[in-house]
């Protein structure tokens, strides 16, 4: 298996990868929503505020993760997970862990201080992160699963209190995504 970062070259192979993977769990709606947040993320953010990283295996992409910028009250340099999709014809191999722990370390390569994400704590508590109270950090809006918000500090240090307002990129900035 092959981690690099992503770059616009295969902006088409990881649309299609999202697509399918959200398809075939969620159903084709859900696929096209997905996509299209991916497309638009890819479209409106600016390429320091995203990171993506991708698993390669006999040339084809089979995984993909993207960190975009994460506006906190603190100024601490902050990145979000999402999303995050693994090939079926792969899930349950690991890769879905490596992909995000090569995110993690090049954010970490790159002075970022935290990293949060929305989603199942079970899962990503095997990468480090944990819950998080809102009234530590709040979410950029309300929350349908308060239980799947989710950080980790990449400094060392423990993430403080922070009063006021997040922001994320345009492209997650959808109440709908919450």
């Amino acid at each position: 298996m092959k981690y690099s970062l992503f770059t616009e070259l295969k902006s088409r192979e990881v649309i299609d990868l999202f697509r399918s993977v959200f398809s075939e769990s969620e159903g084709e709606a859900e696929g096209q929503v997905i996509s299209d947040f991916v497309s638009s993320l890819l479209a409106t953010t600016k390429p320091q505020d995203l990171i993506g990283c991708i698993a390669e295996e006999n040339e084809r992409v089979v995984g993909c993760v993207f960190f975009s910028r994460f506006t906190v009250p603190s100024g601490q340099a902050a990145f979000i997970l999402s999303p995050v999709a693994v090939s079926t014809e792969v899930q349950g191999s690991g890769i879905g862990k490596e992909l995000i722990g090569y995110g993690l370390d090049h954010l970490r390569s790159q002075d970022v201080n935290l990293a949060f994400t929305y989603g199942d704590p079970t899962y990503y508590s095997k990468m480090g992160f944990k819950q998080i109270s809102e009234n530590i950090v709040n979410a950029p809006f309300p929350l349908s699963q308060p239980i799947g918000w989710l950080a980790q500090s990449l400094d060392g240090q423990e993430i403080q209190a922070m009063a006021g307002p997040t922001q994320c990129v345009d492209a997650l900035n959808d109440p709908g995504l919450w």
